[in-house]
């Protein structure tokens, strides 16, 4: 990979995505950028084209913690600093891998050195690397939650504290904080989304022109990157001293009454939580004013301004789509019009380059490494959105797919989808015993963090120290070592790790009748608003979601597992019913897709959650008898260890009990539609081995 960046003002398109990243550039306080899109959109290329237009930053020279020369940190490890005169170097972009250790972020203690000898040996993370400059995450919404907490702490706060075992460091770290994000890979948590100051949604061109000029641009700067970039230096010239001047105007640009006013009343009008949105709409709105070359705030830039803060900031759950009424945002701000137009100029248009395509044109293209070029606003995301061919279910070998508007194995014709009741809030289900997956909020796993449980020795570099089992097997060797005075004589031998365990992400597959047995209105509207409550449960816990239909004369994998439960979601509103109900077929279906999954992300356990009202009514291609063919096929689920649990979908005043009969065959509870409720029952699911366990005990007291 060349070491040359791809020209910022060569990136042409994306005209938000530019917009910005530059209104950071010139006022760091906005809060940083979050970038969603689609693969292949140049989100990567425009951040990292980004820090070649930041100006030189003074440091101190030899400090590892870019301390400034006029006013340096007091706290600095490195300290105390004289003032005195710095060093210029270019502005760092630092780029946070989505595998960091949380030592690599924050840095690390040699915990030896500080208990043998008192000292505070630290070797600095990269926080602080990227402080007074740009901290790239890429996918940001694939970090793990405990490093994204200690990230947007450093960057709420300006500083980075590292304690442990009563060693204390506290170093600065400012930062331009970017994320980019494919939503379709999972979203992030509306507490993370608020921490961003603004956000842009990019997607690439569907412009013929546009994506011409992508290609040519792309391969005349893979042919010769450092010919590609001086032929864009005098533009990029051009905006880094754009960008300097706007900085120089910012302390001078005015916030008036009205421009207050106005933005108050949208945040009040889009009913925003909190008062993080006020604060960043005027610091952008500051900042436009001043990237615009003007000394004042208009009612444009406080609507600009609206459009990059507050649309992940309306979300309320993952099923929302994302975006701001524009017809409502004109309405309010035109009830607190401008007092005084300005009469100053429009700024002169942005640089251009050799094809008359500048940083502001909306010409064509991008030319970034990650592909196509914007300017089409996205398509929404949601219950209600139509998938893509490239989102296209998946039919394991085996499984058949029913043709819309035909009659599914004789059990009438298909049924038009019906939307989803009203989520709510359920009970808590977890896979028994102890994992070792990936972060999360549902069941118990062995984790870097969480509640103490224990020591071992150190496989690998320590990272936790357990200070009283290292204390414990030190003790014994004292006199050995030669220990004269109150210190004590500590060697990496006597080093113990904590063991502690926290909670685990699962892999969630449900598996979801939508037989004719299933097709009543009300009664489908209920089971799909039960599966939307816990897909949102799952959203919350940080799981893998996979969705499983099975109806006429097969089972279809309408959602490979995946971390994006708003697609899920969209499935499930396009689901349709009718059919006769070959629940062989989806238990089978989940079981190949299990194996499979096993195989990518064997550290991952899942949780299998059958809905159905237990009827087998037809054996598809397999044949035989439907009954037969659907336990055993519970029963080698549950002989290779899945947890599972049934939600029983039978209704009426005759119910014949056949959902338990399957729950029975798994070794899963069976749970009532009502009884998913978190505040239904005394009580809540919390294991579901405990409950298998119950009912073992039950029949063993029957049978005695």
């Amino acid at each position: 990979m060349s070491s040359v960046h791809f020209p910022f003002s060569a990136v042409v398109g994306q005209d938000d995505l530019r917009l910005a990243l530059l209104l950071n550039a010139v006022s760091p306080a906005v809060g940083g950028v979050l970038v969603r899109g689609e693969k292949g959109t140049a989100k990567s290329t425009a951040v990292r084209a980004l820090s070649a237009l930041l100006p030189q930053v003074d440091v101190v020279p030899g400090c590892r913690f870019s301390c400034a020369p006029a006013a340096p940190d007091p706290s600095c490890p490195d300290g105390p600093h004289q003032h005195g005169l710095g060093a210029l170097r270019p502005a760092r972009m630092v780029e946070l891998p989505v595998g960091a250790s949380e030592d690599r972020l924050v840095g690390a203690l040699d915990i030896e050195r500080a208990l043998a000898e008192g000292v505070k040996a630290f070797e600095p993370g990269l926080l602080a690397d990227a402080h007074r400059g740009i901290l790239y995450v890429d996918e940001v919404n694939l970090l793990h939650d405990h490093l994204v907490d200690v990230l947007l702490d450093a960057a709420a706060m300006g500083a980075s504290y590292v304690e442990r075992e009563g060693v204390s460091v506290r170093h600065a770290a400012r930062f331009l904080l970017v994320g980019t994000m494919n939503p379709e890979e999972g979203e992030l948590r509306p507490q993370l989304l608020d921490r961003f100051g603004l956000t842009v949604e990019v997607a690439a061109s569907r412009e013929p022109a546009q994506r011409v000029e992508v290609v040519r641009r792309r391969l005349a700067y893979e042919d010769d990157p450092a010919g590609f970039a001086t032929r864009w230096a005098g533009d990029e010239h051009e905006v880094r001293a754009r960008v300097v001047a706007a900085r120089a105007l910012l302390p001078k640009v005015s916030l008036g009454d009205t421009a207050l006013l106005q933005i108050a009343a949208t945040c009040a009008g889009f009913e925003v939580d909190g008062m993080r949105a006020d604060i960043v709409m005027a610091r952008t709105a500051t900042a436009l004013a001043a990237w615009a070359g003007r000394t004042e705030v208009r009612k444009e830039d406080v609507r600009q301004a609206a459009l990059l803060a507050l649309p992940h900031r309306r979300r309320r759950n993952p099923f929302d789509a994302p975006g701001l009424d524009e017809d409502l945002l004109d309405r309010i701000l035109d009830e607190f019009p401008d007092e005084e137009p300005d009469p100053d100029p429009e700024p002169e248009p942005g640089p251009e380059g050799p094809d008359g395509n500048g940083p502001d044109d909306s010409g064509p293209g991008d030319g970034g490494p990650d592909g196509g070029p914007g300017g089409t606003p996205p398509q929404e995301s949601g219950p209600g959105a139509p998938a893509s061919e490239a989102e296209a279910p998946q039919t394991p070998q085996g499984s058949e797919q029913q043709p819309s508007g035909q009659e599914n194995g004789g059990g009438g014709p298909e049924q038009a989808a019906v939307r989803a009741a009203e989520p709510f809030r359920t009970k808590m289900l977890s896979v028994p015993g102890l994992g070792e997956g990936a972060s999360g909020r549902r069941s118990r796993a062995r984790t870097a963090h969480g509640r103490t449980t224990g020591a071992q020795r150190p496989r690998g570099h320590l990272t936790k120290l357990h200070l009283a089992a290292t204390i414990q097997a030190a003790a014994p060797h004292q006199k050995a070592r030669g220990r004269s005075g109150r210190g004590l004589v500590v060697r990496k031998d006597d080093l113990r790790q904590a063991t502690r365990e926290g909670r685990e992400g699962n892999l969630v597959l449900f598996v979801v009748d939508a037989s004719g047995s299933m097709a009543a209105r009300q009664r489908m509207s209920a089971v799909k608003g039960a599966v939307l409550s816990l897909l949102l449960d799952a959203y919350q816990r940080r799981d893998k979601v996979g969705l499983i239909t099975f109806r006429g004369a097969g089972a279809q994998l309408a959602l490979p597992p995946t971390s994006s439960v708003d697609a899920a979601a969209a499935r499930l509103e396009q689901l349709p019913t009718g059919g006769r109900t070959p629940l062989a077929a989806g238990l089978l279906t989940a079981h190949e897709t299990l194996r499979i999954e096993r195989l990518r992300d064997p550290s991952r356990r899942p949780l299998l959650v059958v809905v159905t009202d237990g009827r087998a009514t037809s054996a598809g291609a397999l044949g035989g008898d439907p009954r037969e063919l659907s336990r055993r096929s519970a029963r080698m689920l549950a002989a290779e260890g899945v947890a599972s649990v049934v939600v029983d979908c039978e209704s009426g005043p005759v119910r014949l009990g056949l959902a338990g009969v399957l729950a029975a065959d798994l070794g899963a509870p069976a749970v009532s539609l009502d009884g998913l409720r978190a505040d239904s029952l005394a009580g809540l699911v919390k294991n579901v081995r405990t409950a298998v366990t119950s009912q073992s005990s039950h029949t063993n007291r029957r049978a005695a």
